[in-house]
């Protein structure tokens, strides 16, 4: 035989379609090449493949080999190939059976002793042959290093099959009984608990954290204003821990883009991320791209927080590239050759000093800061932007003698429990968290009562609110009233929520 033929997959965004490895061995002068839109990292796969198979006593064949990477346009990336091209040429040389090959997948990195290396998306690509078109390819078995076998696994009822090397995988072939077969994985790794800190170690701040129960309850997204020290940040950290638990299919969305990544464990399984980039991100690192678009932090925040502290230290321009996916959940990374899709379904929290020096409004009086100063300071956040964050929360300084106090609030936990009740609340309602209503939903589910009414457009009046933002404090004031577990929003709800919504040029 002088051809043969396995499967593999490439990564394009969030998507792994298969790859056909076509392996042929011809008569002439000895050469080794890959064609098909190979990229650096699979070119270099020839080196890698040739040392690995010498090293574990096979013998490289002396003759034209070529490698068809199937389909020829899509770009292939990673040494994910290596171990689908190093099977395919022993199996095209005679030198290992064949006939099971197309019941499998691979994928994995060979080192040059012919060791299996972990591959990044792992989880993406099984998650893309469990569920494909194809009805035949569901039940297909996935042959990948030991090292990236838990996250594969995560995807419930997918045929996992680790190994360590190349040898261990040859072996698998050539078992005439079940003793040198590998075995089905199933993911053993333990989840790690109580991964974010507590909010009963906060001191004080009752208001924020009223406030951003809401926001839990909701999906609203929050700006914590406040000078510096009085625990935006340390209350920010443990924002995640009040969220409501993620379901199966939003944690293998979550996990899926982290695989993208390599950042993804199989510990960190059904944990909402916490994604805090520094001010000087880029909007490449904050949207994600590349040569090979990656997903940056807002989709590997997807399904969990994105937080921004200092938020008007940003560059604007970086900024702004935020309003899309904080209106559509999603971003389109368009480059000459090729275009990715990501999920961008996160939870924007940010923080901010309301001025240069942060001490506007501080019981001390030492902000000397002009009007214009603060102005200008507050204007870096551009009011698009700004209109598109549902609440505001002033985070005040403490007095010192709260600051004696033993830390006594309340524990996420409890928090926790509360948000839940009205998050189910929503999704038996609407069947999503309110922030997510369209206009039409808002009409039927955020009807307020008539005072209620009357206060909301007394309010619209007097700080000049846009569409956007009417909308906006309806959602927030049906989560407020999810909470105290109301049917119909009553004005309580509603002015608390006008509370929120105050512009920051007006803090």
């Amino acid at each position: 035989m002088s051809l043969a033929v396995l499967k593999s997959r490439a990564l394009a965004g969030m998507q792994a379609p298969q790859v056909t490895v076509e392996v042929h061995l011809a008569n002439g002068l000895p050469g080794f090449m890959i064609v098909g839109l190979p990229e650096t990292e699979v070119k270099e796969s020839r080196d890698r493949v040739r040392a690995a198979l010498q090293n574990a006593r096979f013998e490289f064949p002396a003759r034209r080999i070529t490698v068809n990477l199937a389909p020829a346009d899509l770009p292939k990336e990673s040494g994910r190939f290596d171990l689908p091209i190093a099977l395919g040429i022993l199996a095209a040389s005679g030198q290992m059976p064949a006939g099971e090959l197309d019941d499998y997948e691979f994928a994995g990195e060979l080192s040059l002793s012919g060791e299996l290396r972990p591959v990044r998306g792992a989880l993406a690509m099984t998650f893309a042959m469990h569920r494909g078109d194809d009805p035949g390819r569901a039940r297909r078995g996935f042959i990948l290093p030991r090292a990236s076998a838990d996250e594969a696994a995560l995807v419930k009822d997918a045929l996992i099959y680790p190994a360590n090397s190349l040898l261990e995988v040859c072996a698998h072939f050539a078992a005439a009984d079940g003793n040198s077969r590998l075995a089905r994985h199933h993911c053993k790794a333990e989840p790690v608990l109580d991964v974010y800190p507590d909010f009963a170690d906060v001191k004080g701040q009752l208001q924020a954290k009223r406030g951003l129960e809401i926001a839990a309850a909701g999906n609203h997204s929050a700006l914590l204003i406040g000078p510096p020290g009085t625990g935006k940040s340390m209350l920010a950290a443990r924002f995640a821990g009040i969220l409501p638990p993620m379901t199966d299919d939003e944690a293998l969305e979550s996990a899926a883009v982290q695989s993208l990544s390599g950042g993804f464990t199989a510990t960190r399984w059904k944990v909402r991320p916490f994604r805090s980039p520094h001010h000087t991100a880029s909007g490449v690192a904050l949207v994600g791209g590349g040569g090979t678009p990656r997903p940056g932090e807002i989709s590997l925040a997807h399904r969990g927080v994105l937080f921004l502290d200092e938020l008007p230290e940003f560059d604007r321009r970086v900024l702004e590239v935020l309003r899309e996916p904080l209106e559509s959940g999603r971003i389109t990374i368009s480059r000459a050759a090729r275009q990715a899709d990501f999920p961008a379904r996160f939870q924007l929290i940010a923080a901010m000093n309301p001025c240069p020096c942060g001490y506007t409004g501080h019981p001390s009086g030492q902000c000397r800061c002009t009007p214009d100063n603060v102005a200008r300071y507050q204007s870096r956040i551009s009011g698009p932007l700004l209109d598109r964050i549902d609440m505001q929360i002033v985070v005040a300084a403490l007095p010192h003698a709260d600051l004696l106090k033993a830390a006594g609030g309340e524990a996420s936990a409890v928090i926790a429990l509360r948000v839940k009740g009205a998050f189910d609340r929503q999704h038996l309602r609407a069947g999503k968290t309110n922030n997510l209503l369209s206009t039409s939903e808002v009409d039927l589910h955020c009807q307020p009562e008539t005072a209620a009414a009357e206060l909301l457009h007394a309010a619209m009046l007097r700080l000049n609110w846009s569409a956007r933002s009417y909308h906006r404090v309806l959602k927030v004031a049906r989560t407020i009233a999810d909470l105290a577990g109301a049917v119909q929003i009553g004005s309580q709800h509603v002015g608390e929520a006008i509370q929120y919504r105050r512009g920051l040029r007006e803090q």
